[in-house]
């Protein structure tokens, strides 16, 4: 990995000097716009939509819209008296329950390595943060915006986690929210069943992008020169008529799976017993006492 910025975490009167690193990756099949008679790249020029001349991208300034449709030009020389920090720091503000933060807020993430003379103080900062079980809220300049962010750590590693602003998460403003919708208690007790038959512990690598690996199967196929079969059109999913009925399938098919050995194999353990199975005598006890 390549560092994509360096600058100093601010806890108190401790700084600690680190280094910026990307935490994920987007794993899509990228494709190139194409012609498709030759395979021949597709560029694009900028044009101006008044004189239809192509304009180099030193003269491209940024605009802002108004209702009316006019446009308002901004240079440099606007963005430069803008309350941005240009220090390379982030500040730690508070410290906070990670329960607290409701993970809408949530936008990319990123390692934090301690530099040379940082290794210390981060590992310092790291274990005392990790045995709070409490989360550093900070604030910190990236890419030309501020940002609130969030340090945790994960595998021994700060992770600072860029936030958006409170106005920047929608309100759910929804009819059916105001609709008075009864709910049976057999049909909530089922659902509580099914959800009960289907817990198990997560475990991420169980899972995988079944629709970029079809893909890059067809790509290969095009390259060996193989013929290339469509896949069928799943039918479209359609509320169920009778809830209750819908429920109770469900429940039986997913302890059909879970009989048939589906489980996660992570989830046995020497003594032949699931950790679901283990769990299950207790909560069935916890019933009967409620």
């Amino acid at each position: 990995m390549r560092s994509i910025w360096k600058g100093a975490i601010s806890f108190g009167l401790v700084t600690i000097p680190v280094k910026l690193y990307s935490a994920t990756e987007q794993k899509d099949v990228t494709f190139h716009q194409v012609h498709r008679e030759d395979g021949g790249r597709i560029r694009y020029k900028r044009v101006c939509t008044v004189d239809g001349e192509e304009v180099a991208y030193a003269d491209i300034a940024k605009g802002y819209e108004l209702a009316s449709g006019e446009m308002v030009i901004l240079t440099d020389e606007d963005f430069e008296d803008l309350p941005l920090t240009t220090s390379r720091r982030i500040d730690v503000l508070q410290f906070a329950p990670a329960e607290q933060i409701d993970p809408i807020y949530f936008a990319k993430s990123y390692y934090l390595e301690p530099d040379a003379q940082g290794a210390k103080p981060y590992v310092l900062l790291r274990d005392a943060l990790e045995s709070s079980g409490q989360v550093a809220v900070v604030k910190v300049a990236l890419r030309q915006r501020e940002s609130l962010a969030t340090l945790r750590v994960r595998d021994g590693v700060f992770v600072l986690e860029t936030m958006l602003w409170p106005d920047e998460v929608r309100t759910p403003d929804f009819g059916f929210l105001e609709e008075d919708i009864e709910v049976r208690a057999q049909e909530l007790k089922m659902a509580e069943s099914l959800i009960t038959t289907m817990e198990s512990d997560f475990d991420p690598s169980e899972y995988h992008d079944a629709y970029r690996e079809a893909l890059q199967q067809v790509i290969e196929a095009k390259v060996a020169g193989k013929e290339v079969v469509p896949a069928r059109e799943e039918e479209e999913a359609r509320p169920a008529v009778d809830l209750m009925a819908a429920l109770r399938a469900s429940v039986e098919a997913a302890k059909r799976e879970r009989e048939g050995g589906a489980a996660p194999a992570k989830q046995k353990k020497a003594g032949g017993k699931s950790k679901d199975e283990e769990k299950a005598p207790a909560k069935r006890k916890a019933r009967k006492s409620a």
